[in-house]
Parts: structure tokens; C-alpha cells; sequence
């Protein structure tokens, strides 16, 4: 919806907080403004209009009195109820956002009101009365949020870009994020992929005085479920969020893949309204349609629930000629080829639509990807899969088999962790991200969680943000309601185990005649990457820029990787995603390092 940006420090904050505006403008295409206090403080609002359309909700957003103001990314979902509930408090209110209503429900109720904000948000909320600042992010992670902190100055801001933007020197890249990176695809959870830039992570927040001193760190609590978790909760849940996450005064699409998740947003969503609304939907070349089949499902769902379609042509000669502006508006570097693909649609939908639904969630949630299956098989019979280990040669070059008896350990930590990279971590990499991995009795809720906190929000999440406020679109995911993951949360590990495929969304496909999707085979949404492998051009075009860019970056790449750098043709075929991981990393490393 925007982007925000904050500057606390002794000098230069006028220009630095206008060139922040500037970087994350694309955020916010229909206003921009910035206030600055007292040489102290400075703060600056990039505004996507969604709900109403009045300049009054233009951001910073004042109270009246003007002690208090606000600068926020998100949507608040159930803002007409916390207004009502202010109406009856005393407030008046002068516009119909949900901006005003969050800023005086922080007013009325503090931080500790948060726990009732249904919605997503990065926001930075300063009381001029008490000469604090308050930083927050959400929990689900949804909107992202990044700073940047050495001694009593601070620099926050919705991308990196943006606190890039205020320094007066630019800081190296983090070389241990490119490990990371190489390894997952993405950095590592609490870090941004320069040197001293972090994110503050999905439920979290700090208090800030005006002098830049931290007065508390803040997490958010999570919330409770106490309803029945069965099949009709569920499903009622997803509908209450769809009403929620569709309710805006801009145009809405859907990127429609004719996958179980997004399949079945837009059923619930035309069941309960019977409007038909734009879906986008990636299609490639007709020698790749017999395994890239989203059109073929797509059409399945449209003979019960119509849409106004649009198909996406995805060739490799779009891809190339899109490459450089893709990198050029990529803040994070993502290895996912979905990525760019998201890019790609994101670009189109936004000749059509303001906001743009996604099915992200859905699978960490509910246990939808391959590696839940494949954990759950180990977690069976795990001394007889090691044991089988030893005899890895024999299964050729079966790259799935491979990629589960690799991954096998006898920590199932380190097992489920091994599924989830494309390469295998190092030692000290592997201590990283034990560290961040969930303590607790079950095994395999912890792995759930883990997917959540790590690959949803700094993959998934990071790149539907990327694609979708790159072309001034905001991008929602119903399955990320507070109440979705509180039933996630509150399942019992026997629970879960039993909910492996999405089962519940399965049943619901099911009872609307949609078997044939919910039976659909998981295929991960994303370019032809392996059948591209196979093209000379693709090759000379990413095997070219590898090597030419590899030159200057090799020093920052670990040993294991150099040699692919300086020689990609010597890369294995199946490894293709680490060729695509190289491609991309070395091409962002050249346009903004």
C-alpha cells in the first residue's frame, strides 16, 4: 500500500529523508510528503491510495492536535469495527481510511490495542507529548521493514533501497549473506544483504526516544484460538478473510495459477458475491504446456466460475528482454525464479488492478509443499531411510530421490533444513539457522514453523512485495488472516500430521465438483528452468553473465561456489536452480552493489 521511511540523527536529515521519499516512491504512487522536527527527527509517507480516495488520508497522517502522527504500510481489515468502537469513545473522524482509525486506536489503546488490528502493517507511529517513537511489523511478516543503526542514529524504511538512500557512505555487501543466499535463495531471517542493515522481524518492535536512545523492545503476543478446528472453521475463516482482504475502493485481481490455493480463494470469492473479477494467469510455450498446465486447471475452474481472464505469455525472449528492469527494481535479490515470473504478471495486472491476491500462506500453513510429505516419510522410519543412504548411487540421476536421501541426517532438524535449501548449508551456516529454528516437543510443527518464519516471509512474502510495489500495486494473502494462523498455531502435531496435502482445502474443492484440481500434482510455480537448460541461448546467456560477472564478485563467494563462477557449464544439469540462483545474484550484485 506505501512505503515509510524514518531518519533519527544530529544532521543532514531534510535531504536525507526527501531522498528516502524518492528511492521508495514506486511504493506510493499517488502522494509523497515529509516532515521534519526539530533536527531531530524526520519522517516522510509514500501513499498507494486503496481506501479513500481523498487527499485528507494522505500520509504523515496527523491528530488534530498534532502530538501524534502516523506513517504506515498495510491495510487494517477490520477498521469499521475499531472505528466504531472510537465512535462510542469520544472520537470524530474526518475521513473514512483506515489510517485515521489506526492512528487514534494507538492513541486510545497503546500498543497492547494491536492485539485486536486484524490486517497487515509496517508502521512507525511518533508521540511528539512523550518524544517517542514506536516501530512495528506485523506477524505474519506481510509488509516489510528494514534499519539501519550505529549508536544513536537510526534509519528506517520499507526497502533497503530507501535507507541506502540516507547514507552518506555506502556500506559493503554482507558476505555472509551471499552464502545464505546461495544456499536458501534468500538471506538469512533478521538480515538485509548489506553490511549493518537488518529487518525487524514479523511480530516485533521497538521504542525509540527522540535522542535515538532504545527505551524497550516490543513483541507482539499471539493469538489465541479457542474455536473447533475442523474442515467448516476452516473454510468459514477463509471466507470471513476473503470478504476482508477484497474490500477496497480500487480494483482487485487474483494471479490465478489453477492450483489448490488460489483455485480456491476464487471460488469462495464468487460464491459469496457472484461478481466476476481479473485473474492472471502465466502461460509458456506450447512444447511446455504438457508439465506447465495452469492454463488447462484454469480453465477447469472457469466453466463453474467465470472470470475476467488474462492469460500471460512467458517466453524466454520476454524474460531476457525484461531481465534489466526486473533487477533494476528488485530491492532483495530472490533466487526464486517465481520471483521474476510474479514480476512479470505483477506488470500486467497493474494495467488493470491496484491490488493483486496471492495464495501465499497456504502451503506453510497447512502442510502443502513436497518436503512436508518427504519429512513425514523420515520422520517414520528414520534409522532404515540412513541406512539406505549408503547405497545413494544406485538411484542414478533421479534428482527428487537424490534431493531427499542428501538431505537425510540424523538430526531432524538438520534433516528438514536440508529439504528446504538448494544447496547444503555449511557447518557455521547450518549453526545459523539451527538458531532460528522453533523449540519444541513436535517435530514436525516446528518444521511447519520454521517454513513460516523463514521461507514464507523472506522468500514468498518478499517477493510478492518486490513484484506487486514495483508497478504501485498492493499485494494481499487471505490464508495470512491472525485467525488462519492461530488455528495453524493452536493444531496439535497429530493434527497437522493428518492435514499433510492441505486436506481441508482438498475437501473443500472437492464438494464443489473441483476434484480434478484438488487431485492436481504439486508443481512449484515458477519459469521452465529445467527445460531452458536445455536451450543453447539460455545457456550463452546466463553461462556469459556468470563468467563475466563472476570475475569481480569471486572473492565474495564461498569456496564451494567459486568454481562454478569462474566455469557455470561445469554446473550438473540437475542443479539447475543454483545456476538461476548465480544468474541472479551476480546480476543484482552488478546494478546495486
Amino acid at each position: 500500500m506505501c512505503g515509510i521511511n524514518l531518519l533519527i540523527r544530529k544532521d543532514d536529515l531534510t535531504s536525507g529523508i526527501q531522498q528516502m521519499m524518492q528511492a521508495t516512491a514506486h511504493r506510493g504512487p499517488d502522494h509523497s510528503d515529509f516532515y521534519v522536527h526539530k533536527e531531530h527527527i524526520a519522517f516522510a509517507g509514500n501513499r498507494l491510495k486503496i481506501l479513500d480516495m481523498s487527499d485528507a488520508s494522505n500520509q504523515p497522517f496527523w491528530s488534530d492536535d498534532r502530538q501524534q502522527v502516523l506513517i504506515w504500510n498495510g491495510a487494517l481489515y477490520n477498521y469499521q469495527d475499531l472505528r466504531n468502537h472510537l465512535l462510542d469513545a469520544g472520537f470524530v473522524f474526518k475521513t473514512n481510511s483506515d489510517t485515521e482509525v489506526l492512528l487514534y486506536w494507538l492513541i486510545h489503546k497503546g500498543v497492547d490495542g494491536l492485539q485486536d488490528c486484524r490486517g497487515m502493517f509496517a508502521l512507525a507511529f511518533i508521540d511528539f507529548s512523550i518524544e517517542r517513537v514506536i516501530i512495528l511489523r506485523d506477524f505474519s511478516g506481510e509488509k516489510p521493514l528494514y534499519y539501519w543503526n550505529q549508536g544513536n542514529e537510526w534509519i528506517f524504511s520499507s526497502e533497503q533501497r530507501g535507507i541506502l538512500a540516507a547514507m552518506t557512505k555506502k556500506p559493503m555487501i554482507d558476505a555472509t549473506q551471499v552464502e545464505a543466499f546461495l544456499t536458501l535463495r534468500h538471506t538469512l531471517p533478521n538480515h538485509g544483504f548489506f553490511d549493518g542493515i537488518a529487518q525487524v522481524l514479523p511480530g516485533c518492535g521497538l521504542v525509540i526516544t527522540f535522542e535515538g536512545n532504545i527505551h524497550k523492545w516490543i513483541e507482539l503476543p499471539k493469538q489465541s484460538y479457542t474455536e473447533e478446528r475442523n474442515q467448516s472453521t476452516f473454510e468459514d475463516l477463509l471466507k470471513d478473510s476473503i470478504l476482508h482482504n477484497f474490500h477496497t475502493e480500487r480494483a482487485v485481481g487474483m494471479v490465478l495459477s489453477g492450483g489448490i490455493d488460489s483455485s480456491l480463494l476464487y471460488a469462495l470469492w464468487y460464491e459469496e458475491t457472484m461478481q466476476p473479477m481479473p485473474t492472471f494467469t502465466a502461460t509458456f510455450e506450447q512444447r511446455y504446456q504438457r508439465k506447465y498446465r495452469d492454463p488447462v486447471y484454469v480453465e477447469k475452474l472457469q466453466s463453474s466460475y467465470p472470470s475476467l481472464h488474462h492469460p500471460i505469455l512467458i517466453t524466454l525472449s520476454k524474460v531476457q528482454e525484461a531481465w534489466n528492469d526486473y533487477i533494476t527494481q528488485l530491492d532483495m535479490p530472490i533466487g526464486d525464479s517465481a520471483s521474476l515470473l510474479t514480476w512479470m504478471i505483477a506488470k500486467e495486472a497493474s494495467k488493470d488492478v491496484q491490488v493483486l491476491i496471492s495464495g501465499a500462506g497456504a502451503d506453510e500453513l497447512f502442510g502443502g509443499y513436497t518436503r512436508h510429505a518427504a519429512f513425514i516419510r523420515y520422520l517414520k522410519r528414520p534409522k532404515l531411510y540412513l541406512a539406505m543412504k549408503r547405497f545413494l548411487p544406485v538411484f542414478g540421476n533421479f534428482r527428487l530421490v537424490n534431493k531427499f536421501f542428501t538431505a537425510l541426517d540424523p538430526s531432524a532438524v538438520k534433516t528438514f533444513i536440508h529439504m528446504a535449501a538448494v544447496e547444503k548449508p555449511s557447518d557455521n551456516l547450518m549453526k545459523k539457522l539451527i538458531s532460528s529454528y522453533p523449540e519444541g516437543p513436535d517435530v514436525y510443527k516446528s518444521a511447519l514453523d520454521w517454513d513460516r518464519q523463514v521461507y514464507l516471509v523472506n522468500d514468498i512474502l518478499k517477493i510478492h512485495d518486490n513484484a506487486c510495489m514495483a508497478h504501485g500495486i498492493e499485494g494481499r494473502a487471505p490464508y495470512l488472516s491472525q485467525e488462519l494462523i492461530s488455528l495453524s498455531q493452536s493444531m496439535t502435531e497429530q493434527e497437522h500430521l493428518q492435514q499433510v496435502g492441505k486436506v481441508w482445502l482438498k475437501e473443500a474443492l472437492n464438494k464443489r465438483g473441483l476434484r480434478v484440481i484438488a487431485n492436481r500434482k504439486k508443481l512449484g510455480f515458477g519459469l521452465p528452468l529445467q527445460e531452458w537448460m536445455q536451450n543453447k541461448e539460455f545457456q550463452h546467456w546466463v553461462f556469459s553473465e556468470i563468467r563475466t560477472l563472476g570475475a569481480l564478485w569471486e572473492p565474495f563467494f564461498p569456496e564451494q561456489f567459486r568454481r562454478f563462477v569462474v566455469q557455470p557449464e561445469q554446473i550438473p544439469n540437475h542443479q539447475f536452480l543454483t545456476v538461476w540462483n548465480l544468474f541472479t545474484l551476480l546480476s543484482w550484485l552488478h546494478k546495486h552493489a
